[in-house]
């Protein structure tokens, strides 16, 4: 990938979390962290709506389908090790009910939310 193609995804990968961010907030989700980054892993946004604490991972793609099939499960192992490490630094939100999900953006279409996409086994 040139450097050029690089900066662009970039940019609308930061886009997208933005965006992401703004949709959350008008379901009524407090953005606790954007881009939580630790040596096991990282976590594009964490949010929380009553007792359910989410890890959202946002991905861009040409198709918002696309953008839903985008996160593997080593990703999702990475997400899972930077939340553990993220609530273990925050006490005061070791009572609430995890979730994994995906935000799927696209150009031109209202982010999909994609509730509880990966559970920890």
């Amino acid at each position: 990938m040139s450097q050029l193609r690089k900066r662009q995804s970039d940019k609308m990968g930061r886009r997208a979390e933005i965006w992401a961010a703004v949709v959350l907030r008008l379901k009524g989700y407090q953005i606790l962290r954007r881009n939580y980054r630790v040596p096991v892993g990282e976590i594009d946004l964490i949010v929380r709506r009553g007792k359910t604490l989410a890890f959202i991972e946002v991905k861009y793609r040409a198709q918002a389908r696309a953008a839903q099939a985008a996160v593997g499960v080593t990703q999702w192992q990475r997400i899972e090790r930077a939340a553990s490490t993220f609530v273990g630094t925050h006490p005061r939100l070791q009572d609430k009910l995890w979730r994994f999900d995906v935000m799927a953006c696209a150009p031109r279409t209202w982010p999909k939310h994609i509730e509880d996409a990966w559970r920890p086994r």
